[in-house]
């Protein structure tokens, strides 16, 4: 009977559960529209790497889109950049010609 052995427990979200938050080769970041009050929105990234320096992606961003933002610590999140009004297409053309990511691994969320 020593010959018996028992199956291990199977986990099929193994491989999602794995600590990388960066923008790989099935990685995406994140371009999301919120609508505030009114015609205000918000708009958010997530998913850079995080060897990145968000303050200084956050400046540059702020002096090209003449727009206020900020980087806010988000709990599940982690480090999101927050921009005033609607510039999901200025953030995604942004990030591919500073060379950040590519076009493929942009995803843009909204209305």
């Amino acid at each position: 009977m020593s010959d018996l052995q028992i199956p291990s427990a199977f986990d099929p979200f193994a491989e999602a559960n794995v600590d990388n938050s960066g923008a790989g080769a099935n990685e995406y970041i994140h371009v999301r529209v919120q609508q505030r009050n009114g015609r205000k929105s918000l708009t958010t990234v997530q998913g850079l790497k995080k060897e990145f320096s968000y303050n200084k992606i956050l400046k540059d961003l702020k002096k090209e889109f003449c727009c206020n933002g900020t980087v806010v610590q988000d709990p599940e999140l982690g480090q999101v950049i927050q921009l005033q009004g609607d510039q999901r297409k200025n953030v995604s053309t942004f990030l591919v010609q500073a060379g950040i990511t590519k076009k493929e691994n942009i995803k843009i969320h909204g209305f």
